[in-house]
């Protein structure tokens, strides 16, 4: 998915098995954020500091949800441990990951696996890509800052 053109109409289930669609938030911008995995140090900050802030995104008309191939059984957890107050969208079978091109092959510690790679996807009130942060760009703990800015 490039800037300029619209998310996908169904993004998945959340957590409690609820369907989210992109129309679901028209009218409000959205925090569509994609992260590895849940309840790691990395998610886990990032996670937080969009907790942190919840209540600037909400004054400034946006929406926050998550995305992680993770079981809505996990997100419970994440959420219940970490009092996050937006939805997290559980991919299991990986098909917005994939869709969105957040998905492949990583390297780490000179291991090539399968992976999410961290992203965020900004849309305006009517669904379009207007800002897309990469994984190189993302700083965890400071990610709502950079947003919000």
């Amino acid at each position: 998915m490039e800037i300029g053109q619209k998310l996908p109409e169904v993004l998945g289930l959340d957590q409690d098995g609820k369907e989210i669609r992109t129309s679901d938030f028209k009218g409000k911008k959205l925090v569509l954020y994609i992260y590895p995995k849940d309840s790691t140090p990395g998610c886990t900050n990032e996670a937080c500091n969009l907790r942190d802030n919840y209540e600037r995104f909400l004054a400034k008309g946006y929406a926050v949800v998550g995305v992680s191939i993770q079981s809505a059984e996990s997100h419970k957890k994440f959420i219940a441990k970490y009092d996050l107050p937006f939805p997290l969208i559980a991919d299991t079978e990986k098909k917005l990951v994939t869709e969105l091109g957040v998905y492949g092959e990583k390297k780490m510690y000179g291991k090539t696996t399968m992976g999410t790679f961290r992203t965020t996807f900004i849309t305006d009130e009517d669904g379009v890509i207007t800002e897309i942060f990469r994984p190189k760009q993302i700083k965890v703990k400071e990610h709502a800052q950079q947003i919000l800015d």
